[in-house]
């Protein structure tokens, strides 16, 4: 059983910065690519960020040029900074890590609230 533990979440203010964490129970670690993803309220659960097992990122628009993803494999874990943050960037955040099976959506954390308000 894969478990994800993601932290960092909080309150704080637009223009503000947080980083989030995600440690994997993984002996593998290396070899699975990591995603984030977010829920707002009312809305469907959207992909925003992903690292692939050589590194490789990709970036949703919305958040693209303000977030950086990245993993430290020999700490088993995946971050996200993430900067500049909106109003609009409140949502639960999830941890997500895929080995690449086409069967499977991989496994999940159980979120991290990020609420930006002034």
């Amino acid at each position: 059983q894969v478990q994800l533990v993601e932290s960092g979440g909080g309150l704080v203010q637009p223009g503000g910065s947080l980083r989030l964490s995600c440690v994997a129970s993984l002996s593998n670690f290396d070899i699975y690519a990591m995603g984030w993803h977010r829920q707002a309220p009312g809305k469907q659960r959207e992909l925003i960020a992903s690292i692939t097992s050589d590194s490789s990122t990709m970036y949703a628009d919305s958040v693209k040029g303000r977030f950086t993803i990245s993993r430290d494999n020999a700490k088993n874990t995946v971050y996200l900074q993430m900067n500049s943050l909106k109003p609009e960037d409140t949502a639960v955040y999830y941890c997500n890590a895929w080995d690449y099976n086409p069967k499977s959506s991989g496994s999940w954390g159980q979120g991290t609230w990020v609420t930006v308000s002034s």
